[in-house]
């Protein structure tokens, strides 16, 4: 499965819910889409099935830029903790 990207928007609030596997190549993808939003950012990742190690650490950069992980599954957030220690 490849990734599909859905936003949902409002005046004060985006989510980007990503959906299937999110691989490094997508990242500038993403990046465009979360570009240029007036409102705050989520990314919904109930629906990630996997990420490789270069999504890790621009999840782990957009936790830091305050972007909101709803739903982030177990092993990506000590993934993200792992990153942070180094």
């Amino acid at each position: 499965m490849t990734l599909k990207i859905e936003v949902d928007q409002d005046r004060s609030f985006t989510t980007i819910r990503l959906i299937g596997r999110v691989e490094g190549e997508h990242i500038p993808e993403l990046e465009r889409v979360m570009s240029g939003r007036a409102s705050a950012v989520a990314l919904d990742l109930e629906q990630v099935s996997l990420v490789d190690a270069q999504v890790v650490q621009f999840l782990a950069g957009c936790a830091a830029r305050d972007v909101q992980l709803l739903h982030c599954p177990p092993y990506i957030t000590e993934w993200i903790e792992q990153q942070k220690r180094r």
